[in-house]
């Protein structure tokens, strides 16, 4: 427990004093953000507010976790940590790229389409192949080849193939709905911070509760390395928070895609290796609302010419109809905190379903 709380509270000094840094850094090399032209008017006094501070988040994060294993009892960093390290950092690189064309072009495109999917999918698919591999002493490879809602379902194995394109989908589909998300100021980092908090309660629980302990089918959970996927866990979750001092509206710094593509990943990530995939959508319930608000959108502008809402993502509706942006904001956070208490009921109750005490 004490290496957990050191990753969080390091990773919470780190971000939340050299963000500072960042943001004077990023204002004079002219890393401003491209607005909209078609959004909400009040967003264009944002336009050349700092980006990228997403790179905060991940370095913050890494210092946290390799700093925390000074203080933990494990051997050292596992297979599990340092894949979900490079998925972090991986698909950050990708909204690196993404947000450094924006601003050397002073446009709100970076990427092509293309780009951004090669770079997810080499991202991606690596992740999930090297995950099947790195078994330790008892036969155990990091991520599992079937389908997991909070322990993994065995009728719904799919196999090695299967499993690496269904991790890709995981992946790619949180990466993009936590960049949709990442609209408003501290709407992401916020909403993140919930779900890495319920990951860091949801991995050390599988760390106490472990098949060596208490035996196979006795209720434990058959997790590779959960304690390191705690320590990422809890220093995702201080490094938003971190971050969200300064990027609390009216924000001075934006994460950019640099930091929600990551932060996606890594939830995708975590989700895998603790074998939590579909309970990721009851946690993140929040970013599965503002994507499917997205594909509602364009869906029915296709059929029928007609918009549902009158800008999507959902967030931008509400500040349409006239909502201020913090009140948008705080009742997301709402929502995103009711899904995250709702998807911890649901492992709990799992969990105590087999018959061991709480």
């Amino acid at each position: 427990m004490r290496s957990v709380l050191v990753a969080a509270l390091v990773s919470l000094l780190v971000s939340i004093l050299s963000t500072p840094l960042a943001i004077r850094l990023f204002r004079r090399q002219g890393f401003g953000q491209a607005i909209r032209d078609d959004g909400p008017q009040s967003h264009m006094a944002k336009r050349g507010t700092p980006t990228m501070g997403g790179t905060v988040i991940i370095v913050a994060t890494l210092v946290g976790y390799f700093v925390a294993h000074l203080f933990s009892t494990e051997a050292g960093p596992s297979a599990s940590g340092l894949l979900l390290l490079y998925l972090f950092a991986g698909l950050g690189l990708v909204g690196f790229l993404d947000d450094f064309i924006k601003i050397r072009k002073q446009r709100n495109l970076g990427l092509t389409a293309t780009a951004k999917f090669v770079g997810q999918f080499v991202v991606g698919i690596s992740f999930a192949v090297l995950a099947l591999n790195f078994e330790d002493e008892n036969g155990v490879t990091p991520a599992s080849t079937a389908i997991s809602f909070v322990r993994d379902i065995p009728e719904f194995g799919i196999g090695a193939v299967g499993f690496v394109i269904f991790a890709y989908l995981v992946i790619s589909g949180t990466s993009n709905a936590v960049n949709l998300t990442d609209g408003l100021d501290g709407l992401a980092a916020g909403s993140a911070a919930m779900v890495f908090g319920a990951y860091t309660a949801i991995s050390f629980y599988q760390f106490r509760n472990t098949c060596g302990e208490f035996g196979a089918g006795a209720g434990c959970y058959t997790a590779r390395d959960p304690l390191d996927v705690a320590l990422i866990s809890a220093a995702a979750m201080a490094a938003c928070f971190g971050f969200l001092w300064w990027n609390a509206a009216p924000a001075r710094i934006f994460m950019g895609d640099t930091g929600s593509l990551a932060l996606g990943g890594l939830m995708a990530g975590i989700a895998i290796l603790s074998r939590t995939e579909l309970l990721l959508v009851v946690l993140g319930g929040l970013f599965v609302v503002e994507t499917l608000s997205v594909m509602l959108q364009v869906a029915v502008f296709k059929a029928r010419r007609k918009r549902v809402f009158k800008m999507a993502p959902i967030h931008h509706h509400f500040e349409l109809v006239g909502w201020a942006e913090t009140t948008v904001i705080v009742r997301f956070w709402i929502i995103a905190g009711l899904a995250v208490a709702f998807g911890l009921g649901l492992f709990y109750a799992e969990f105590i379903s087999y018959g061991l005490p709480g």
